[in-house]
């Protein structure tokens, strides 16, 4: 049986079972498929490279070729009880403008990247004055698709300019369980390889959905 990221692992744990779900960057859709398996949710995919939109078609999942910069706002306003964005927020031009566009389709979103502040990677900088490779940031400088990275100092931060409401935010260290952290902890901000938030917007009501998504996948 193949291994469960552990990021997917907490995902699972936050998502409601038969919820909508759109996973923007959904690679080959794995996330996808679990929680179709483990949580009957109703889910969609966005994903930009024609090798993974064939996977999830070849998994029998509804994914559309897209991209997160440019394509979210083709989907009505509250369209989706979660938006998913997983380990791709650093990978995108306009990670303000991404974030938000998630909270406007969905009522919560679920975002994940690497910390840049993390000890091995201030190690890494200090000790050989390179850009780091880890098992969150795994491709060298000249090849990575990562052109925002940041750290959990600096997400926690856009979040409280953006006025979002943190639901839960979890720590990702390696092949470790999540586990729950504080994000205004400086400690944390060191220790947490990866980070893991439950986002939703400060309104007192949800938003109630324009219109069913399903035009946008053919079905």
């Amino acid at each position: 049986m193949t291994a469960v990221r552990e990021d997917f692992r907490e995902i699972l744990r936050l998502v409601r079972p038969g919820s909508r779900v759109l996973d923007v960057g959904c690679g080959g859709g794995e996330l996808l498929e679990l929680l179709a398996r483990e949580k009957q949710i109703d889910g969609r995919g966005v994903e930009i490279s024609p090798q993974g939109v064939s996977a999830c078609l070849a998994r029998g999942l509804a994914v559309m070729q897209g991209d997160a910069d440019r394509d979210l706002d083709q989907f009505p306003t509250g369209a989706f009880d979660y938006a998913v964005l997983s380990q791709t927020l650093q990978a995108t031009h306009n990670p303000r403008t991404v974030l938000m566009e998630l909270l406007r389709i969905a009522e919560r979103a679920v975002v994940s990247f690497p910390n840049f502040g993390h000890w091995r990677v201030r190690w890494s900088l200090l000790s050989q004055g390179r850009m780091p490779e880890t098992q969150f940031l795994p491709e060298p400088w000249w090849s990575t698709p990562n052109i925002h990275l940041c750290t959990l100092a600096d997400f926690n931060a856009l979040v409280s300019d953006l006025d979002l409401r943190i639901e839960a935010c979890a720590a990702l260290t390696r092949d470790r369980p999540a586990r729950p952290m504080n994000p205004d902890s400086v400690i944390e901000n060191w220790r947490a390889e990866a980070a893991l938030f439950l986002l939703a917007r400060n309104s007192a009501e949800p938003v109630e959905p324009e219109a069913p998504p399903g035009d946008l996948f053919g079905g």
